[in-house]
């Protein structure tokens, strides 16, 4: 940084779920509609993005259905399975991410906007929204919503997927939903993102582990949290000791330096 100090940050993140034919249908739709409208998608881990490899993307009435029997309320509801946005700014930023994807030629399938719960009318609500026939230049896959909005792209092989997700410049995190071994091994091994889930749409570890984003998603060289936490907080010191008994009594100095024998 300009003072010369170390820095640690946080950046944007675009979280991708990648669905396979021979994952685990109601599974797989579960954790996803909790991991895409969950906190109103207000979060840095929220899987606001699905990937829908082969005929997968049958699958997609059904995760309507679900999306849209998920109560979005004020936040002193116990019964809410979502609250409000955060601000006017963040929901007027979410809408105008949506009506962009409108303009660029996706569909939007579920459409949250407009929603206002009786007795909080004036709230920053947006309920659950899903689009459809997404493209890698279009704003809403470029840039992070952070609302619940889920934009829905789809693709013929795995191969196909990784390419798409390792050119996208964030690398906070993805997941995987397959019961494939050597499906999952090839994701993990051929991703470029630093936290991946394999059937975990959250990939997000203990403390004890590190938070390791990577990519476009992080400022600085050491993660959060884990053993690159504390190297963050550390100075290291490094002290060099010789103790030798058998020479204390030579007169002679040795200019060689130290070798391993």
């Amino acid at each position: 940084s300009k003072n010369g100090k170390r820095v640690q940050a946080n950046l944007g993140a675009k979280n991708h779920g990648v669905i396979l034919p021979d994952a685990n249908k109601n599974h797989t739709l579960n954790q996803l509609v909790g991991a895409a409208f969950g906190a109103a998608g207000q979060r840095c881990m929220a899987l606001s993005t699905v990937v829908f490899v082969g005929e997968t993307n049958e699958w997609l009435p059904e995760l309507i259905r679900r999306a849209k029997e998920l109560k979005v309320s004020h936040g002193f509801d116990e019964s809410a399975d979502l609250g409000p946005m955060i601000s006017p700014q963040a929901l007027k930023r979410a809408e105008d991410l949506i009506q962009s994807a409108i303009d660029e030629g996706a569909q939007v399938v579920l459409d949250g906007r407009g929603y206002r719960p009786q007795g909080y009318e004036n709230g920053n609500f947006l309920a659950p929204t899903i689009i459809t026939g997404v493209k890698p230049h279009m704003r809403c896959y470029k840039e992070e919503i952070f609302g619940p909005v889920l934009v829905c792209l789809e693709t013929d092989t795995l191969d196909e997927t990784i390419e798409l997700i390792n050119n996208n410049p964030y690398g906070n995190g993805t997941c995987i939903f397959t019961n494939s071994g050597p499906a999952a091994h090839k994701f993990t091994q051929e991703i470029d993102v630093g936290q991946v889930g394999i059937n975990v749409p959250i990939p997000v570890p203990l403390p004890m582990f590190s938070f390791t984003g990577s990519r476009g998603s992080i400022l600085g060289d050491l993660n959060f949290s884990g053993k690159t936490g504390v190297a963050f907080y550390t100075q290291f010191k490094t002290v060099t000791s010789l103790w030798r008994a058998e020479d204390v009594m030579t007169t002679k100095a040795s200019v060689n330096m130290p070798q391993m024998k």
